[in-house]
C-alpha cells in the first residue's frame, strides 16, 4: 500500500501543471487574435506588464511612450503576432514586436567625399510586446479567461475603433455623445463623434489665446456655435435664424 501511495505523489504534483497540449491550445488560440487597444499601447524594449488581475503599472507605461512613442492609439486595431507560454507568464509580441530593425545594409556606409551614411535606415519596429504576469506557476486555462485577464487594455469582442474610444470617455462625455449634443469640456474628435463635422470654422487669437468658432446649422432653424478655447469647448450657443 505504501509503494502504491508513493506511486501517485508525481501525479499528483503535476496535476496542477500547464501539459504540452494545454500550451500548443493557448498559443493555437491567441496567435494571429486580432483586438481594439483600451489604452494607449507604448512602444517598449522590454514587454509592458499586466498583472493576471488586470492591473498595470502606468507609469512605466508611461515612460516607454515617452522614450519610444506609441505602438497602438486607444480603439486601433491590433494583432497578437507570437505567443510565448513561460513558468508563470505569457509574453505576446504585438504587430510584429518592437525590433530595431537592424540589418547588413546599416553596417554598410556610403557616400562622397568625408560624408558617408548607411544603406539601411535601422529605424524601430512599430509594435511592442505585453507579458500577461501571474502570481505562480500557470495552471490550465482556457483562451477566453486569458484574453479577460487581458480586456483591461484589450477588447477582443471585434468593436469598431470608435466603440472602444467612446467606452474609454467620461460617463458625461459618453452621454452627451449618445445624445448628439456638444458639452464645455468637449475636445474637437469627441465634438465631431456627436454632431459631426462643422458648416463653417473661423478662427482668432486674443491675448495670446486662440480661440476657435465652429458653427452648425443654417437658417431658417437652429444655428449652434460651439467655441474651442485651446483644446477644449468654453462655450456653446444656440440660436434660432429665420423663423418666428
Amino acid at each position: 500500500m505504501k509503494i502504491a501511495a508513493l506511486a501517485l505523489v508525481p501525479a499528483i504534483l503535476e496535476a496542477g501543471k500547464l501539459t504540452p497540449e494545454d500550451r500548443f491550445k493557448l498559443v493555437r488560440g491567441l496567435s494571429a487574435e486580432y483586438a481594439n487597444a483600451k489604452v494607449v499601447l507604448p512602444r517598449s524594449k522590454k514587454p509592458l506588464e499586466v498583472a493576471s488581475n488586470g492591473t498595470w503599472d502606468k507609469a512605466k507605461w508611461e515612460e516607454a511612450f515617452r522614450e519610444n512613442g506609441p505602438a497602438a492609439k486607444t480603439g486601433d486595431q491590433v494583432q497578437i503576432t507570437k505567443v510565448d507560454i513561460n513558468d508563470d507568464n505569457i509574453v505576446f509580441e504585438i504587430n510584429g514586436g518592437l525590433k530595431n530593425g537592424r540589418s547588413w545594409r546599416d553596417r554598410i556606409q556610403v557616400g562622397m567625399g568625408n560624408t558617408t551614411r548607411p544603406i539601411g535606415s535601422g529605424n524601430l519596429s512599430l509594435g511592442t510586446a505585453v507579458v500577461l504576469k501571474f502570481e505562480k506557476e500557470i495552471e490550465p486555462i482556457e483562451v477566453a479567461e486569458v484574453k479577460k485577464m487581458l480586456s483591461t487594455v484589450f477588447d477582443f469582442d471585434k468593436h469598431s475603433a470608435t466603440e472602444v474610444f467612446v467606452e474609454n470617455l467620461p460617463p458625461e462625455v459618453q452621454e452627451a455623445i449618445k445624445s448628439k449634443k456638444v458639452i464645455e469640456g468637449m475636445d474637437r474628435e469627441q465634438v465631431i463623434l456627436a454632431v459631426g463635422k462643422p458648416r463653417l470654422k473661423s478662427r482668432e487669437t486674443r491675448e495670446g489665446i486662440d480661440y476657435e468658432d465652429w458653427v452648425y446649422g443654417q437658417a431658417p432653424g437652429k444655428i449652434t456655435f460651439v467655441t474651442f478655447e485651446g483644446k477644449k469647448v468654453s462655450k456653446v450657443k444656440e440660436t434660432y435664424a429665420g423663423q418666428p
